[in-house]
């Protein structure tokens, strides 16, 4: 059921397909407001965050408990605990938003024909955005705030771990809304842990979704993709590879893996493998996992990895396809740049790659041939963010080829349409 749909004689299909409903009329009321109007109602959203601190904290520590009942592990309860400088964080990052420029009604291009035509191309807003995420409380507002900013309307369906402190979110991004003037609806939330409400998002409530989001880990992603009636952005893995070229500086491999690696290990730019040019591996191998070992990361390496570094694991063939997101890394020496781009183009998933190399031409190379939707040079992976873009934040990092790609920010959320300005001109 919805945050406005709360009777008893609806049934869940009945108060999804109402959701939907709701959220199409406020679509079309947010498309046509000003972009100050869409701003102010981003900085209001922002304030109603802040006000509300002790209210979203005491939601999120109802679901923490229950977390813990459940024994979810701790990668899981860390994506799911807010504190107060967290939800000052998600109200920083909703302003970001408030402070981008606004995409709707942009001219993406605009050219003149021989009939005299004068076309142009818009962006406009998707419409109506589903978005079906787990454990992360803050996707519930930088969803909201992304799909305000570019004049879409959002249906939100959080994990059941995170439902209370989802709904406390969105409930308070709502008054903002109203506060400011616009439609409580461009924000839902589906009040319930029924997984059938999933299945009725994907169907697209008869028309009243335009485009599904998923945000979560494999199994969501793959039933998402499998089972959506409506069109679909996300991604199913981050399995994120750096390769130490033979030209690399040696400090700042060590720094930049380390980071890439153990910033955080639960996200989805964490580094997953590590491939190195077996010319500098005797010498910088050791260096590299010296500082690993140390924060407590697991090893685990090929046959010439473990020639180096005898005591670490042997890796599996499982372990070039893991997207581990814990402390644990895969290991593998590779001959040269040729190798590395043939095993990242295997076992990659279009997530974020790196090089590390101080040769211009080898990085050049490397960002031109990788297939992926970011691609880096001596740089974290850990940088795979829409907020580290300027985006303000993202809803996902998309690894598809069709409408977005890599961080899918506010621009994302828009299509395009073309204006096509006439002084009576016929087609002879």
């Amino acid at each position: 059921m919805s945050q406005i749909s709360k009777s008893h004689e609806m049934t869940l299909e009945e108060s999804m397909l109402d959701m939907g409903r709701h959220a199409r009329a406020a679509s079309a009321r947010l498309a046509a407001m000003t972009p100050a109007q869409r701003t102010s109602g981003l900085k209001a959203m922002a304030d109603a965050l802040e006000s509300a601190e002790s209210l979203i904290l005491d939601a999120n520590k109802r679901d923490m408990e229950r977390a813990r009942e459940k024994g979810l592990d701790d990668a899981m309860l860390d994506r799911l605990a807010l504190n107060p400088g967290r939800i000052h964080a998600i109200a920083k990052a909703v302003r970001d938003i408030a402070a981008l420029p606004d995409p709707v009604g942009q001219e993406i291009a605009r050219w003149q024909v021989p009939s005299g035509l004068d076309i142009a191309r818009v962006r406009t807003p998707l419409g109506v955005i589903g978005i079906i995420y787990e454990s992360r409380p803050n996707v519930t507002a930088d969803a909201a705030a992304l799909c305000l900013r570019s004049g879409n309307a959002a249906i939100l369906r959080a994990g059941s771990e995170s439902l209370q402190s989802a709904l406390a979110i969105a409930t308070t991004l709502r008054s903002g809304l109203k506060g400011a003037g616009l439609p409580q609806d461009a924000i839902q939330l589906v009040n319930t842990t029924d997984r059938d409400a999933v299945g009725h998002m994907l169907s697209g409530l008869q028309g009243q979704i335009d485009v599904i989001v998923p945000r979560g880990g494999k199994g969501l992603v793959a039933r998402v993709q499998k089972d959506a009636r409506v069109p679909v952005i996300g991604h199913l893995e981050g399995l994120c590879h750096a390769y130490v070229d033979v030209d690399a500086d040696a400090d700042k491999a060590v720094s930049i893996v380390l980071n890439a690696k153990m910033r955080r290990t639960g996200i989805c730019g964490a580094l997953e493998t590590l491939l190195i040019n077996r010319s500098v591996a005797e010498s910088l191998l050791p260096a590299l996992a010296a500082p690993l070992r140390e924060a407590g990361c697991e090893l685990r390496g090929d046959e010439a990895a473990r020639a180096i570094l005898p005591d670490i694991k042997a890796a599996t063939e499982e372990d070039w396809h893991a997207e581990y997101l814990a402390p644990i890394l895969a290991i593998r020496i590779v001959d040269d740049l040729d190798a590395a781009l043939d095993h990242i183009a295997h076992f990659g998933t279009g997530h974020t790659e790196l090089i590390i190399t101080e040769n211009a031409s080898t990085a050049e190379r490397f960002l031109a041939q990788v297939d992926a939707g970011i691609v880096l040079h001596n740089a974290s992976t850990q940088f795979a963010d829409g907020g580290e873009f300027g985006m303000g934040a993202e809803i996902g990092i998309a690894t598809g080829r069709i409408h977005a790609r890599g961080p899918v920010g506010a621009e994302q959320l828009t299509i395009f349409k073309y204006v096509v300005r006439g002084t009576g001109q016929i087609r002879p």
